[in-house]
């Protein structure tokens, strides 16, 4: 059994409509889901399932749920390639409301610009949500996104980030190019 907590006003996502995302994740995982929605607490049973991996899988994907990425999305991480990262901004900047807004506003850039770029280099889907930023991204990809997030909260400058990630990733595509 493994017991997470998750905020109150996502425990309607992970429920879904009708219990749909709820029973989805149980059928694919053949483990058993028990919400509080009045906590925000989550029991996986996983005595029905012979793989223990799935129990790890599950909590990531409830996880995921829970720091704001979409029923769909976190579904993605049931894939064998796949990977799930939280950064917490206080880890970097302390617990100070406009310390936390600047580095949350550096993420996203002016009209989601950093975001997306990041996103659309890596392959990596974000999730910025309270005071953490999530990734999911297949395994290769998601050091160049951990650095590159890790580089903006730490200070860089956005071209520098970009450039990294521009050249990491042409790295990764010649490599794969190789066999």
């Amino acid at each position: 059994m493994k017991y997470l907590k998750i905020p109150k006003e996502r425990v309607g996502v992970l429920i879904g409509h009708n219990g749909e995302t709820k029973k989805m994740i149980e059928r694919i995982s053949k483990t058993t889901l028990e919400i509080d929605s009045a906590e925000g607490e989550v029991t996986i049973d996983e005595h029905e399932t012979s793989d223990p991996v799935l129990g790890l899988i599950v909590e990531n994907v409830v996880r995921a749920i829970g720091r704001g990425f979409s029923p769909e999305h976190a579904m993605r991480l049931f894939k064998d390639d796949m990977d799930f990262f939280i950064f917490n901004f206080h880890d970097y900047v302390g617990k100070k409301d406009s310390h936390t807004k600047r580095i949350k506003s550096r993420i996203i850039g002016t009209d989601g610009k950093t975001k997306h770029t990041i996103e659309n280099l890596t392959g990596a889907i974000l999730s910025i949500y309270g005071h953490t930023v999530a990734l999911i991204a297949d395994f290769e990809s998601m050091d160049v996104a951990k650095k590159a997030i890790d580089m903006i909260l730490s200070g860089s400058k956005h071209a520098s980030v970009y450039r990294y990630v521009e050249r990491e990733m042409r790295k990764l595509r010649l490599g794969k190019n190789k066999f």
